[in-house]
């Protein structure tokens, strides 16, 4: 009997489709003082707090590309990392309620990744597992081997579905995915400011599951699962990954105590989808186009003051130097992102361009490869013109045309695809790959959410900002683009603009 997961996930993906006249099941209400623990604790695992300090705080953000030393594997330098990529960097106030945001984005600041991480020889810090508490910014440990073993650090990281389907419903495995995309690209960024250079392991994600402990039933019995997702090297030696670990301390802690839905497609689709991840190529580092955007702007600042726009102003025009700026970066050598994620691009934006200095507006798209464009000329509608719109970038118009009504219709008729200078529709190659490999599910989304990651960390160190889009009419905009079967599927929106901040939402301290 073949192999039923290609058709799993093509099933799946047609299910969870939002359309003007129905949206993908989710919950038909919700009690928004029941929403899951936004933290999960280990309970019984000793606590390490981690130092606060950024080690690398004043690094311009014009000298990201620039080669540094790597600094030494310590605590101090571990917090710093942690810090600039998954932890804390605000807490938001309004009416009587307060949440946190964290380094990188999520769709509905829901956050279902969580972070592990493997030390061996590490200053200030015994070997073992260790889970990361982003409230606290400290490391719970988890397990541990009697032998010492050799020096190395690896970054895991797994998905609490029901962080996302609590919200979203069936939705929320795409969204899942879409966050370890942008929690991979924002490690990509803080290793760079380090001197670190982090390597994808080739590894099956039972074994990733085994490595971290989600294997481990019993641990999880009455609590919600975690799903493995990948890990990282951080170290550039071949030290073995440790493993088969001897003692164990520390049962994690419940989230949510009475789960009205039950959404058992995302975990059908999640057994569809578990494989390999393409391991990190040891490829010569590209140098990174630099432009500091007229500002001393640190970088680590970028990280940090990164926010997710909850509105655009809907009339600033964006200067052509920062939207090229962008659109390089999301080819190879255009972010530290791309030493990490090495396979071929596999995820084309086509741009609804609003408001951009010297851009005509209309309807463009980027083929990320040179074979791409073709296969993408092919998919679309045959009236697209295909005129070169740059001499540097693989950028094409198809149209010309004010498109901010199709944006905001697009997407779920939501304002802010309409009101920003630029709405992204992140167009995948798309049943191929899942045929080939049902993992590239997963792995199309991470490079959708890593994309998103690099544009908005881009438009946030220019004085712009983006967001992400999750809801959008998969088929409407494939009939806007003339896509007539599942070759390639749109997976992602993303916008970018000038932000409208609400002056009634008070900003508190990450970390007091």
């Amino acid at each position: 009997m073949g192999d039923t997961h290609p058709a799993t996930v093509l099933a799946y993906h047609t299910r969870s489709k939002h359309a003007p006249d129905r949206y993908a099941a989710g919950p038909g209400t919700l009690d928004w003082d029941a929403q899951p623990e936004a933290f999960r604790d280990w309970v019984g695992a000793n606590q390490t707090p981690l130092p606060r300090e950024i080690a690398v705080a004043e690094i311009a953000w014009g000298e990201l590309a620039a080669a540094r030393a790597p600094l030494p594997f310590d605590t101090h330098n571990l917090g710093s990392l942690l810090r600039l990529c998954v932890g804390l960097t605000a807490w938001k106030e309004y009416a009587g309620s307060r949440w946190s945001l964290r380094a990188h984005p999520s769709s509905g600041n829901l956050h279902p990744t969580e972070t592990w991480l493997v030390a061996a020889g590490i200053t200030g810090l015994a070997n073992g597992l260790y889970h990361y508490q982003n409230l606290h910014h400290a490391l719970e440990r988890h397990a541990w081997n009697d032998a010492p073993g050799d020096g190395g650090v690896w970054l895991g990281f797994s998905s609490i579905h029901w962080r996302e389907a609590w919200k979203y419903g069936e939705r929320a495995f795409r969204y899942c995915q879409l966050d370890m995309g942008h929690v991979l690209a924002a490690v990509s960024y803080a290793a760079a400011l380090h001197g670190w250079q982090p390597r994808l392991l080739g590894m099956d994600a039972a074994l990733v599951a085994h490595t971290l402990g989600l294997d481990r039933k019993h641990d999880f019995a009455g609590v919600e699962s975690e799903e493995a997702e990948m890990i990282l090297a951080l170290h550039q030696t071949e030290t073995a990954l440790p493993g088969n670990w001897q003692h164990w301390a520390g049962k994690p802690g419940l989230l949510d105590a009475h789960p009205w839905y039950q959404w058992p497609v995302i975990e059908e689709v999640a057994l569809a989808t578990r494989g390999t991840p393409p391991a990190s190529d040891r490829l010569p580092a590209v140098a990174m186009a630099t432009d500091n955007h007229g500002t001393d702007i640190r970088a680590a600042q970028v990280l940090l003051k990164r926010r997710s726009a909850q509105a655009f102003d809907g009339q600033s025009v964006m200067p052509q130097a920062v939207f090229k700026r962008i659109l390089a970066g999301l080819l190879p050598g255009g972010s530290p992102v791309w030493d990490v994620w090495t396979p071929p691009a596999r995820v084309h934006p086509v741009l609804l361009v609003h408001r951009v200095e010297g851009i005509t507006p209309g309807v463009y798209v980027m083929p990320r490869t040179g074979g791409a464009k073709d296969s993408l000329r092919t998919a679309f509608r045959d009236s697209f013109s295909w005129q070169a719109a740059d001499t540097e970038l693989p950028l094409f118009q198809l149209v010309a045309a004010r498109a901010g009504k199709t944006a905001r219709a697009l997407s779920c008729h939501q304002d802010i695809a309409m009101q920003c200078a630029v709405t992204f529709l992140m167009v995948a190659e798309f049943a191929a790959p899942i045929a080939a490999a049902p993992a590239a599910y997963r792995h199309l989304h991470w490079e959708a959410g890593m994309l998103g990651h690099i544009i908005t960390l881009e438009a946030e160190a220019a004085g712009w900002r983006g967001t992400g889009i999750g809801c959008f009419f998969d088929d409407a905009v494939h009939e806007v683009l003339g896509i007539k079967d599942d070759a390639f599927q749109v997976i992602y929106h993303y916008a970018i603009g000038m932000a409208l901040d609400d002056p009634r939402i008070s900003t508190l301290p990450a970390y007091q």
